[in-house]
Parts: C-alpha cells; structure tokens; sequence
C-alpha cells in the first residue's frame, strides 16, 4: 500500500460533462407541484454561437433516447483484479480502524460491515463494482463524510484541487434542489454558452431539451452532456419570473472555479465589498481573493459568504484565514492526539482589521464552518444567515497499489474559546437571515441586507 496523507474537510463536488453537482441535498418537508412548461413557439435560435463552431454545423441530440442511453464514458479505470481487490480491502479496513476519528466506528457494528463487503469480494466483483462496493462500506460508517475514490476519480479531484477545469458544455456550476424537481444555479463560468446566453447565479434549470431535469427524485443534470458544437435546450427560470426557453451551443471550456466580488452598493457612500466563495477546494480561490481584495483597495466593511461553501483543502482553507485574521485559532484532535491551527497574518489593504461578515447556511459544511466559526470565535467577525450543517471532521487520504484512494474522518476540530462541539451545534449565527438561493437575486438579498445593517450602513 501507498500511503499518502491529505488534510480535507469537503463537501464531494463531481464533475459532470457540463457542470459540477453538490452531492448533498437539504430534506424537503413538503414536495410542491412541479412547474408548468410551456411549449416555445417560435424556433429558438442560438444565444450565443462559440468562435470554435462559427463554421460548424450546429447539431442537436435526440432526447427522447437520453434518459436510457446516458452518454458514455470515455475512459475507464483499470482492471483490478481479485488479489488486488482483497488487498485494497484489507488495507482500508486496517486504516479505518487504526485512524477513524471515532473509536466506536460511530456507533456502527464494524465487524458485520467487514463481512458483508469481504462475502461480495468473495463471490466476484469487476473492477466497477468493486469500487462501488467500497464506496458504500466507508458510507456505512454513516459520518457523512469519509468516501472513497476509483483512480479516475482522484484523477478528476485532483485537477479539481489544481483548477483545472476542462470540460465541454453549458458553463454552470449547479446545486440540485429535488424537493423543487429542479437545479440551481451558484455561478457561472466566464465566457461560457450560459454567460452568453443570459444565466446567472440564483437561475434554476427545470427543464433540458423538454425532458424535467429531476424526475421521481433523481436528477438528470447529465442530459445536457453533449459533444462539442451541439445544441440543447434549458428551460430556466430566474426569481420572480416565468420560465423561459434558451438554446445554448455547448463549448469547450477551461477555467477555475470563480469568486463573485463587487462592491454592495450602499446608500451612505460606504464601500462595503462582498466576496462569494464557492469552495476550499480549488488552490486558485487564495489568489482570486487576493486580487478581489486590492482591487476593493480599503473598505469600510467586508461579507464574505460562504452559504454554499462545502470545504476543501487546509492548502485553500489556511491562506485565505491568513488575510483576515492570526493567532491560534484551535486545535485538530484525532484519536492520538492534536494539532493546532496556527494562522500567520498576510494582511492585504485593510484586510485584517476591516468589519467582517461572514454568511453562512444550511450548506456551509466542513472547512466552510471551520473558517466561518473560527473569525467567530476569535471576535474577528459576526456571522449572519441560517445555523450551519454541523460537519468539522478533518479528512486524511491514503493512496492504495491501484491509484484509488480512501478519504477517512481522521480529526475533528475543537475551537479555544466556544464549548460548544460545533460537529453537534454547526455554526450559529449572531443574526438570523436566510431565504432559498433560487429566491432571491444579489440585490434583493436579505442576508446581504442584515449584513449591511449589522456593519452599521445602508
């Protein structure tokens, strides 16, 4: 066994051909209608044709095959055969239980789980099912957090980590609503077919080429996989008004994961900045911050929102503190013993001593909450919005013969000054201000609102 070591608190983002998907989804307490569509009656044409297909014929892919033929992966992992399969298994086994934060395995029968997978290695897996099968023993340990990865998956989050994005599509980065039968877009990629085309973050998708984008509780986000130059059709619909028809020519796109910063506009001629970031998971988030924040030049407030921040890496996690705040900001604590989280102050224009919102949500998981609830703590920042999901585990990777890859809930993090176990609380606001994203557009923000209110401008 390789053992390769990563610090991670993450939400999993996946990569699908034209979009990433959140994988975790808020419980619905009610199910509403689905939304009406309308049929579009006059022929759409293209919002935007890309210069890589100004002399291309623009082709459309059939819909009425795409819910039975899902498009084909172009690569597959390697063969793992059944020697390598029962060593891989034996080895994560020895980790899980040698490392797991919890020395109960949270309250699991961990010996009747080790049976269960070893019986299916036994009868014979392909490489696929294998690593299926895997991924649903660590998910048994039911922390909602430690995963397994297939070769081609840390391929895949590895040139997430990076920001290498490069994929063909629409240019969205969306989050699944199944209890509105619908997804939501978080942003958009510069430059893309949806830029062009008029979509913006808080648009949901309802529909792709007339087919619903979530049926029966599943999501088909994937139908607007396409090849390069073809053309599909979302049906969006943006806050407050009615869905609308809008045929996007897919592209290839290569581009990090952006932040949203601009400036709030205000009513007193303060210069409040507003600075969205999406994830820890992706190493260009420090330097797009950086630059944000020279651009702003000095503030006199600062929101950083992190409502649908689902972590990342401490590499991502540790600089951005840096610009905001120093000191010991707590401790991670395994099951041998702790180590501190030690921030050395990089102060960009008036970065560290600017007022400090921070936004938070149901969806802020893991280093989103670590960092939103340590400038708490230390009474760097106020946190505004809806009380945080409660997931500050800290995962370590191991690398495995077959370039797979287990994630394992390894430490959790224990603040200096709070008593609270912020794994059981999540992160509570000092103000209550929270509406759905598919709600609300930048400008009617309530949690935007009380953030300018608590800083003392309007």
């Amino acid at each position: 066994m390789k053992i390769k070591r990563f610090s991670y608190v993450l939400l999993i983002i996946t990569m699908l051909a034209c979009n990433f998907v959140t994988s975790r989804f808020t419980p619905s307490t009610a199910t509403p209608p689905p939304p009406t569509l309308t049929a579009t009656v006059e022929q759409l044409q293209p919002a935007y044709i890309p210069e890589s297909c100004q002399n291309v014929a623009i082709a459309t892919i059939p819909p009425a095959t795409a819910l039975v033929q899902p498009t084909a992966e172009l690569q597959v992992n390697p063969e793992v055969p059944q020697d390598l399969q029962q060593k891989v298994f034996d080895d994560a086994v020895d980790i899980i239980e040698q490392v797991y934060v919890y020395p109960d395995f949270n309250g699991n029968d961990w010996p009747a789980i080790v049976a269960k997978y070893q019986a299916k290695i036994d009868e014979g897996l392909d490489t696929e099912s294998f690593y299926r099968e895997m991924l649903a023993m660590v998910i048994e340990l039911g922390d909602d957090h430690s995963y397994f990865e297939s070769p081609l998956d840390v391929a895949q989050s590895e040139a997430d980590l990076a920001g290498n994005n490069e994929f063909v599509g629409v240019g969205i980065y969306v989050q699944p609503q199944l209890d509105k039968n619908q997804v939501t877009v978080i942003s958009i990629f510069p430059d893309s077919p949806a830029e062009h085309g008029g979509l913006k973050a808080h648009d949901s998708i309802l529909a792709i080429d007339g087919l619903p984008i979530v049926d029966d509780g599943v999501n088909y986000i994937y139908l607007a996989r396409g090849p390069e130059c073809s053309a599909t059709t979302l049906t969006v619909k943006s806050p407050g008004e009615e869905p609308r028809d809008v045929l996007l020519v897919r592209q290839r796109i290569q581009s990090p994961l952006l932040i949203d910063a601009r400036l709030v506009p205000t009513t007193d001629g303060s210069r409040i900045g507003y600075i969205f970031i999406p994830t820890f998971y992706d190493q260009t988030i420090p330097g797009q911050i950086e630059d944000a924040l020279n651009n702003f030049g000095p503030l006199d407030g600062l929101i950083l929102d992190n409502r649908l921040n689902g972590g990342g890496s401490s590499d991502v996690l540790e600089p951005i503190l840096s610009f905001f705040t120093s000191g010991n900001l707590g401790q991670f604590v395994s099951r041998e013993d702790s180590r501190p989280l030690q921030i050395e102050a990089d102060p960009i224009q008036n970065s560290q001593d600017v007022p400090l919102i921070v936004l938070v949500s149901e969806e802020t998981v893991s280093f989103g909450e670590v960092f939103s609830g340590a400038v708490k703590d230390n009474g760097r920042a106020k946190i505004v919005g809806q009380t945080s999901l409660g997931n500050v585990e800290v995962l370590h990777g191991y690398d495995f013969d077959d370039d797979s890859r287990i994630w394992i809930a390894q430490e959790t993090f224990d603040p200096p000054v709070s008593e609270d176990n912020w794994e059981e609380t999540g992160i509570v606001p000092d103000v209550e201000a929270h509406a759905d994203w598919d709600t609300f557009i930048f400008e009617t923000d309530p949690a935007i609102a009380a953030a300018l209110s608590l800083l003392g401008h309007e």
